[in-house]
């Protein structure tokens, strides 16, 4: 082979050297490495004990269901019974029992973040009622008019 054939070649073969060197040294050994012989994947077994400490925050619809059953049984009847309450209203680990209310993001973004149109109908946001926010009134919030617990053209306040 001629020299310019092997200058590209030998650029390539120490670019993979250099990148499975990187990767011997930055990877730790025990990622992506299970016992069933799955090899790679976004999980670290030396990890283990340090999620076991995190403190968790939320803590789903049946621990608020004991306490409000009026808003969890008209909350399931709508389409805003797949979401957790506490996406809405706020980790409740630390509910306050005096006041009795957690704190309720009422921002026009909270909704949007469903509720903006978006044209991939693949990705099941297709199936959300999706607004327009620039056209739909801009200068409001979304509770001012709709009742998130009950939210359907029957909803409007």
């Amino acid at each position: 082979m001629k020299s310019h054939a092997l200058r590209p070649l030998w650029v390539v073969i120490g670019l993979v050297v250099l990148v499975l060197i990187a990767r011997a040294i930055y990877v730790p050994k025990s990622f992506g490495v299970h016992e069933r012989g799955y090899m790679y994947g976004w999980y670290r077994a030396d990890n283990i004990e340090d999620w076991k400490k995190v403190t968790v925050k939320y803590q789903g619809s049946d621990y608020c269901n004991a306490c409000h059953p009026d808003k969890h049984e008209s909350i399931s009847m709508t389409p805003h019974a797949i979401i957790q309450c506490e996406n809405c209203h706020g980790p409740a680990l630390e509910h306050p029992s005096d006041p009795p209310k957690l704190t309720i993001d009422k921002s026009r973004g909270l909704c949007l973040r469903c509720h903006t149109s978006l044209p991939y109908p693949t990705s099941g946001r297709a199936n959300i009622r999706g607004i327009d926010p620039d056209t739909h009134n801009p200068d409001i919030e979304c509770v001012m008019c709709h009742n998130p617990h009950k939210p359907s053209l029957e909803g409007l306040k």
